[in-house]
């Protein structure tokens, strides 16, 4: 299912009773990135590209104690901030980034990270993913990140038949209301490292399983001995 336009009644129903099932099994969700207000979220959703999250927050306290503020990394030795930065991969490109990103806070937002959706995909470095984590984790705006895990859970589900992130965000928005957006993406990303997994997804104790149209379905494991 690839809605287009308007998607049917049908669609609708079937990916809101999706969702209640991932409401259910995650009541309560939220990124498992560690942080302490947005500007540490913004920073270490950056750095979660192509890595771990486990790895971003071994990384993060070092990050924040040498450079606490926008104000002080936007002046950091890039070099210095390379080492910090090292272990998350693409250390060149991230440090740039970050580096990138606290300027623009400082420089056109006087230090404060913008709570304005379209202010956050200015900042250099931030694409609309990364503004979407912040914006919903951070201030519950309604939005909704598509990542490598929304968009493997949401395509086998037949929630869209898009590849392209900006198009699948578009038939989400479609399918869901918008007051629940904030919630969608961290339950869908939960879910794909839990049970969705990319290889091996564990079907057999999948919740979704009567709404998946996905095949072949993995099989149980055997039990060993």
């Amino acid at each position: 299912m690839a809605p287009s336009a308007e998607p049917t009644t049908e669609q609708k129903r079937n990916a809101r009773v999706i969702l209640r099932r991932l409401v259910k099994r995650y009541p309560d969700i939220g990124t498992a990135l560690d942080y302490r207000d947005p500007w540490q979220l913004l920073i270490a959703t950056v750095l979660s590209a192509q890595t771990t999250d486990d790895n971003v927050n071994r990384v993060t306290p070092t990050l924040f104690a040498k450079w606490p503020f926008p104000e002080d990394l936007a002046t950091a030795d890039p070099e210095e901030v390379e080492r910090v930065v090292y272990s998350t991969g693409f250390y060149r490109q991230k440090a740039k980034s970050i580096l990138a990103i606290a300027g623009d806070v400082v420089d056109r937002f006087g230090g404060e990270v913008p709570m304005d959706f379209d202010d956050l995909t200015t900042l250099r470095g931030v694409g609309r993913k990364t503004a979407s984590v912040v914006a919903a984790e951070a201030w519950d705006y309604p939005a909704i990140a598509v990542d490598t895990h929304v968009k493997r859970v949401t395509h086998r589900l037949g929630l869209t038949a898009n590849r392209d992130p900006n198009k699948i965000e578009t038939d989400l928005k479609a399918l869901f209301l918008k007051r629940t957006w904030s919630g969608v993406s961290m339950r869908f990303i939960q879910f794909g490292r839990e049970v969705c997994d990319a290889r091996r997804p564990h079907c057999w104790e999948c919740p979704l399983r009567d709404r998946c149209p996905f095949e072949p379905k993995s099989p149980r494991p055997r039990a060993a001995g």
